[in-house]
């Protein structure tokens, strides 16, 4: 029988940008699907699927995730020129930047025992290898009488090894909006840590103490200076 293309409409549409999916992704922890574009913005703010809110990955998201070519092969052959539209889309996209238009990855088969090539589909997003340092940022709170600060909404970050503690303190700086006045104290266990140390470096100073689940944990105070008169 003839099937209405409304009737399939819910599984083929991406719950984010409520179109339907393009380049669809798959998270491979709980089998949600959104497209591409919508699902590594997402990722970029949370840590947690749109849908069902697991936690995809405490760290990085991104490593979670996988393209359905099948299913963006079915939602093509069922909505009529779709996919020469996002082709067209893309082409004048690159063009009018002047930037070569990237040609599509192809998925090279690799032999398996029985001699039947079968398809391996790598992770949409690599991170690149010189990243080689996570750290867990806890807020301690502030001093008494100092405002109310609130914590980062995005407490995991990936950074290289060689980036000083004084680059996460314009970094917290930054995300924090702190005033100039704002003292930034940043402790690894009972260390108070100079602005010259590198990640790298703190991390063989102090061990296995200062990491928990693979990641480097820093504790960060903020104390404001009082107003003189």
């Amino acid at each position: 029988r003839m099937i209405n293309l409304a009737e399939l409409t819910p599984y083929i549409l991406c719950s984010i940008c409520k179109g339907y999916f393009i380049d669809a992704t798959t998270i491979t922890e709980c089998l949600h699907t959104f497209c591409k574009s919508c699902i590594v913005r997402h990722f970029y703010y949370s840590n947690r699927c749109p849908k069902c809110n697991i936690v995809v990955h405490q760290t990085q998201p991104l490593y979670n995730i996988r393209l359905d070519r099948q299913l963006q092969d079915i939602v093509y052959k069922l909505v009529v020129n779709l996919e020469e539209r996002e082709k067209k889309q893309m082409h004048d996209f690159y063009k009018e930047r002047g930037l070569e238009v990237p040609k599509p990855a192809v998925p090279q088969p690799v032999p398996v025992s029985r001699g039947r090539p079968r398809k391996v589909l790598g992770s949409v997003f690599r991170i690149p290898p010189e990243l080689d340092i996570s750290i867990l940022l806890e807020f301690i709170g502030a001093n008494e009488g100092t405002g109310n600060f609130k914590p980062l909404e995005k407490k995991f970050v990936r950074v290289s090894g060689e980036a000083t503690i004084g680059h996460v303190e314009k970094f917290l700086r930054r995300k924090m909006d702190l005033d100039p006045s704002c003292q930034v104290d940043i402790i690894c266990g009972d260390h108070l840590l100079e602005h010259y140390q590198t990640l790298r470096e703190i991390r063989q100073a102090i061990g296995e103490s200062a990491v928990q689940d693979g990641l480097l944990v820093l504790h960060y105070g903020l104390v404001v200076s009082p107003v003189t008169v």
